[in-house]
């Protein structure tokens, strides 16, 4: 069971410090936006008035999902909580393939 990724609700993850945990978000896009090397996506659930930023690399996924994640798409993101470089955040979620 070391593998799996673990649900929550984003507003537990708000204050979490527990970097590296393997977790499961599911959500709503606020926003997207990137480069040709990342994608930023706001994502929430209703648990909370925040989003949560979730980091995606692009070499790591299809061009053609990618492509149809848009403002209102609902989400399901396994990925790794992380501590936030950008201000106006404490963490992030790097999403994995």
């Amino acid at each position: 069971m070391e593998n799996q990724f673990v649900s929550y609700k984003i507003k537990d993850l708000m204050n979490c410090r527990e970097w590296g945990a393997k977790i499961n978000l599911k959500g709503w896009v606020r926003s997207k936006r990137g480069n040709k090397q990342v994608t930023f996506i706001a994502l929430n659930d209703g648990s909370i008035i925040h989003n949560i930023q979730v980091v995606a690399e692009l070499e790591k996924f299809n061009e053609d999902t990618m492509k149809m994640i848009t403002t209102g798409a609902c989400l399901s993101v396994d990925g790794i909580l992380v501590e936030s470089p950008g201000q106006g955040q404490n963490v992030e979620v790097q999403a994995v393939s």
